[in-house]
């Protein structure tokens, strides 16, 4: 479960340029009724990133940035994350496509390689509930609250808390809070909450929406002589 945590953490939310708002919704039925209709035109994103984790016991906050990627490829989706320290320099990159997780960290020299093999359905799922979700798929992994209708960076959106059905993916954390644009069916912020009350949260900015990203992003480079780990 803990890779597919990181998918979760790596979908995230997709925060959007400020595209057209649609009509308030009223209720969790009418929310998952436009993000139906929005969700088969989902094709590709790119966008900037920005990640704050907190930590609760020092009351600390640490933040990287970076850039991302996300495609469509039949049935599944592929990702490609980029993150930088608070120096600057690269911190990690990870890829997840054909049911296969890779991380690479410069600094330490190490690319682990993980794959989902039975659980590929469940992985690609998860991914999927930053962007491109169907009611469908939010009901079979979460229980589903509508929190109301909130605006961030000047668009409206449907404020959801999704709490794992599962039990392993509760150990990890609590409950997950998206803000979505129900125009397109992606969220504008995500929030993770640990059982600690760590939280971990995910904006993206600079957004680029179905504008055809070339496959040649969803490859990492790793230098040779990189220590490699298969899982």
């Amino acid at each position: 479960m803990k890779h597919a945590t990181i998918l979760l953490i790596a979908a995230g939310a997709l925060a959007a340029t400020k595209a057209g708002t649609p009509a308030p919704a009223a209720d969790l039925q009418s929310v998952m009724s436009q993000m139906n209709a929005s969700a088969p035109k989902f094709e590709d994103l790119q966008a900037d990133i920005s990640v704050d984790q907190y930590t609760a016991v020092v009351q600390e906050h640490q933040t990287q940035t970076g850039t991302t990627a996300f495609r469509r490829v039949g049935a599944s989706l592929e990702m490609v994350m980029h993150l930088k320290g608070s120096n600057g320099e690269a911190a990690s990159d990870l890829l997840y496509r054909n049911g296969e997780l890779d991380l690479y960290q410069p600094a330490a020299k190490t690319e682990t390689i993980a794959k989902a093999g039975a659980n590929r359905s469940e992985w690609d799922s998860m991914l999927a509930t930053g962007f491109g979700a169907t009611s469908k798929d939010l009901n079979a992994a979460w229980t589903v609250t509508f929190q109301g209708m909130d605006t961030v960076d000047g668009v409206e959106t449907a404020k959801l808390d999704l709490v794992p059905k599962d039990q392993n993916i509760r150990n990890n954390f609590s409950h997950m809070t998206v803000w979505i644009d129900l125009s397109r069916d992606i969220s504008l912020k995500q929030m993770m909450v640990q059982p600690d009350m760590d939280s971990r949260t995910v904006t993206y900015t600079n957004v680029r929406y179905n504008r055809h990203a070339p496959g040649s992003l969803f490859q990492l480079k790793v230098p040779k002589g990189t220590q490699v780990t298969r899982r």
